[in-house]
C-alpha cells in the first residue's frame, strides 16, 4: 500500500479532530502515520494495517483519559452546571405524585422533584441537587 494513502487517510482524521475536538480521531491519525512509515520502510500491507489498528487502539485507551484529564482541567463548572452537588433547603414539599415542590439552591428558588416518585420530601428539609432535568432540580 502506498505511504501516500496512509498519509491521506491522517490529514482527513486530522480535518474530523479539528471539526469535532473530541479527542477520539487523533490517536488514528498517529496510527495512520505509523502504517505510512511502515509503509516507507517497504513492510506488507499486513503490517501496515496491524499496526494501524494496534497502535489506534492502544493510543485510544491508554492515553485519551490522561490526555483529557489535563485539556479538560481547567473547565469551570458555570450557570446550571454549577448546582448539581450543592445542598438546598426545600420551601415547598416535594411531592411526585402531586407533582410539586420547590427548593432554595444557591440563593435561588427552583422546582424540583425526588428521584423517586413516590418519595414526599418535607419543607425545611436539606437536600443534595442529583441533576437537572430541564427547569427542575433531580434532588436527594
Amino acid at each position: 500500500m502506498s505511504p501516500y494513502i496512509w498519509l491521506g487517510v491522517a490529514v482527513v482524521l486530522l480535518i474530523v479532530e479539528l471539526l469535532t475536538v473530541g479527542l477520539t480521531t487523533i490517536w488514528f491519525a498517529a496510527g495512520a502515520l505509523l502504517a505510512m512509515t511502515l509503509a516507507f520502510c517497504g513492510a506488507s500491507e499486513i503490517w501496515q494495517v496491524v499496526a494501524f489498528v494496534v497502535s489506534s487502539v492502544v493510543l485510544l485507551i491508554f492515553t485519551r483519559p490522561f490526555v483529557q484529564k489535563y485539556v479538560n482541567s481547567k473547565h469551570v463548572k458555570t450557570n446550571v452546571d454549577a448546582i448539581v452537588g450543592m445542598t438546598g433547603r426545600v420551601v415547598e414539599a416535594i411531592n411526585g405524585i402531586e407533582g410539586t415542590g420547590a427548593v432554595i439552591v444557591d440563593g435561588k428558588t427552583w422546582s424540583a422533584r425526588a428521584e423517586s416518585e413516590t418519595t414526599v420530601i418535607p419543607v425545611d428539609k436539606i437536600v443534595t441537587v442529583k441533576e437537572v432535568s430541564g427547569v427542575k432540580l433531580l434532588v436527594k
